[in-house]
């Protein structure tokens, strides 16, 4: 018998052994659920159950008592995986595995799933989109963005394993003002062909547009400030100006004749922000220069985005244009519906959406886990220039989703936590509750790098390309390192995974609701917690299963009585049971942390006990088919992660 989730086979064996016995103590008693929870020793058993505690209290005896009668009641005689059956701690009940079986089972079940093993499909398959990194095309993905495509993919991997049917998508914000400031600036120059990477070409255009402008539209509100005497607001304005000016002269230092250019003929506009404001507009209007510009811009800067996601491959199954949304009238279509609703309010031609009443009239705030006392403030549909605004948009976007999926999952961070609140308020007004039920915000914090503040706005940060590239380059040095007689076309395509891996798993591996300290001497650790390390330990499976030269042909798995040896066996059993709570709680950093642990377990045996020289060769044989089961869920758990698990390294 195999089966694809041995610890639940045991589990159930468990419950049922359980249920049986307070039948026949307590035929008319209803228990609800019988939970087992992991001992904090293993000489307690694998699996307890803390249920003669709170039935106790019910019946008037003390736990200790009942929880032996409820032991000596157990039947014995329908044990399969369970040897033995003791209490503890004042009224615990714990279950012993039979390991000789429990290992058999466990075995040859990783063995015979193999590349499936563990992925244990859910009985309500649904059409998923998971909308991740849709960073602006306005300058590279920096390493601060990078988080987003590296769990966006995890997540979609996972619920793919889990028999989902699984859409990525990619959203090009396109509409707006950060789109008209980087053409603005781009037609100023005549529209050059990019040099390098185009992404990173653009990047330098935008932050140096930017910069100028920005400086253009202070000195003119320093001087209305100045002309009416407001001294608060002139110190406030100077403050401003002083931090642009040096964000300007640090970008002069940098991209000389492309700042000395933009300087030149954004110099010659009168009024840059107006000419910048009327292309925005003129663009969400779908005016056929401003769609021609505009379009030209992010369609060359998505080419560096799909080249740099491509060599951290991450791909998509769908790039859905902004544009194209407001375009196609259904962002009016959505303000009309909204209009009708109480909740939208025209002041001074500003539109307004009253989140906070919609979730009062509509009794939100519960569904919406929101205390009583927060008042969720309101959100603004459309400028007084008769632009709308990111929310609004998204709205739109949102129900074109909803039409070709089931559930949305939006991996954003968690700075937009309230628009993403909005947006859910908003689709119950509109009467889409379904829809607001199965839309879901994947947050993420930041990624952080100790003594440096990034901004794309100022051209500060750290591009994903090159934290790939350095990651490569420290990762072929270390391979160097530890294998000089590799030859240098080994060496680089282990240093590609391995780099790559390193990167993946940094920003997998802690708690999205953590930030990221992004370190070299952490990702790149080949000793522990990392990438590398989880790699080399699959790579030192691959490599005793080569040097035994045999298959595992008369495994004696009631030999396996070794500490070390249980403890695998148990962690790979639980493979399944941590991959389903990764893919139902959308927590791919649990894949990676149960990868770690196994490879900590496995490199422990390694070094404590022997496997192809075991005696008897049926010991031997039991060991390598346990090597063959890690190598297996070591893979398998990596590529949920999307990480590559070298034969070699």
């Amino acid at each position: 018998m195999d089966s694809q989730n041995p610890l639940a086979e045991f589990r159930l064996e468990c419950q049922n052994s359980l249920a049986d016995a307070l039948q026949k103590l307590f035929p008319k008693k209803q228990i609800a659920r019988l939970s087992l929870d992991k001992p904090p020793n293993p000489e307690f058993g694998q699996l307890a159950s803390s249920l003669c505690f709170e039935l106790a209290k019910q019946l008037g005896e003390k736990p200790l008592a009942l929880a032996k009668r409820l032991v000596e009641t157990l039947d014995k005689s329908k044990f399969s995986l369970i040897e033995h059956v003791t209490t503890a701690g004042g009224g615990y009940v714990n279950f012993h595995v039979d390991f000789a079986k429990f290992s058999a089972l466990t075995i040859d079940s990783v063995r015979h799933f193999d590349t499936e093993y563990g992925f244990v499909k859910t009985d309500n398959p649904l059409k998923i989109i998971v909308e991740h990194t849709s960073a602006n095309p306005l300058s590279p993905i920096h390493i601060g963005q990078a988080r987003n495509p590296m769990l966006g993919d995890a997540i979609a991997r996972t619920l793919k394993a889990r028999g989902h049917n699984v859409y990525r998508h990619y959203y090009i914000d396109d509409v707006g003002r950060q789109s008209a400031v980087l053409s603005y600036g781009y037609e100023k120059l005549g529209r050059p062909k990019p040099e390098g990477k185009p992404d990173h070409f653009f990047g330098k255009i935008y932050t140096t547009t930017s910069c100028l402008v920005e400086i253009n539209r202070l000195k003119k509100e320093l001087e209305r400030a100045k002309a009416v005497s407001a001294t608060e607001e002139i110190m406030k304005l100077n403050r401003e100006l002083d931090d642009w000016i040096s964000v300007a002269a640090e970008l002069k230092e940098k991209y000389r004749e492309l700042f000395e250019a933009l300087l030149e003929k954004i110099g010659k506009d009168k009024d840059p922000e107006t000419t910048i404001n009327e292309l925005n507009k003129a663009y969400e209007r779908g005016d056929e220069h401003a769609k021609q510009l505009i379009r030209e811009v992010s369609e060359l800067c998505l080419q560096g985005f799909k080249e740099t996601l491509s060599c951290a491959e991450v791909f998509y199954d769908s790039w859905d244009w902004e544009s194209e949304i407001v375009w196609s009238n259904r962002v009016q279509e959505i303000l009309e519906k909204l209009e009708k609703t109480p909740y939208v309010s025209a002041l001074g031609g500003v539109l307004e959406f009253d989140a906070e009443k919609a979730t009062q009239k509509l009794k939100l705030k519960k569904e919406l886990n929101l205390r009583e006392s927060y008042e969720v403030p309101s959100l603004t549909l459309v400028r007084a220039d008769g632009t709308t605004l990111y929310p609004t948009r998204d709205i739109a976007y949102t129900l074109w989703k909803f039409e070709r999926a089931e559930k949305v999952i939006n991996v954003i961070g968690m700075e937009q936590k309230l628009a993403q609140l909005q947006l859910k308020i908003a689709l119950y007004a509109l009467g889409y509750s379904n829809y607001a039920d199965n839309l879901i915000h994947f947050a993420y914090n930041l990624v952080n790098l100790p003594g440096y503040k990034m901004s794309s706005r100022t051209g500060r940060y750290i591009t994903f390309d090159e934290v790939m590239d350095e990651a490569v380059k420290r990762a072929y040095e270390e391979v160097s390192k530890r294998s000089p007689q590799l030859s240098e076309e080994q060496k680089q395509k282990i240093a590609n995974f391995v780099g790559m891996g390193a990167v993946r798993y940094a920003l997998v591996e802690v708690d999205p609701s953590k930030p990221v300290v992004f370190t070299w001497d952490r990702v790149l650790n080949f000793e522990t917690n990392s990438a590398p390390y989880i790699q080399y330990s699959h790579a030192r499976a691959c490599s005793i299963l080569r040097k035994a030269q045999r298959k595992p042909e008369k495994p004696a798995y009631n030999l396996l009585k070794e500490q070390l040896e249980h403890e695998i066996i148990l962690a790979v059993s639980s493979f399944p049971d941590v991959f389903i709570e990764a893919a139902e709680l959308l927590k791919p950093n649990l894949i990676a942390d149960f990868a770690n642990v196994l490879a900590d377990k496995f490199n422990t045996f390694y070094n404590a006990l022997p496997v192809i020289k075991a005696k008897p060769q049926e010991l031997s044989d039991a060991r390598l088919a346990l090597v063959d089961s890690v190598r297996i869920v070591l893979r398998n758990a990596l590529n949920l992660i999307g990480i590559v698990a070298p034969e070699r390294m």
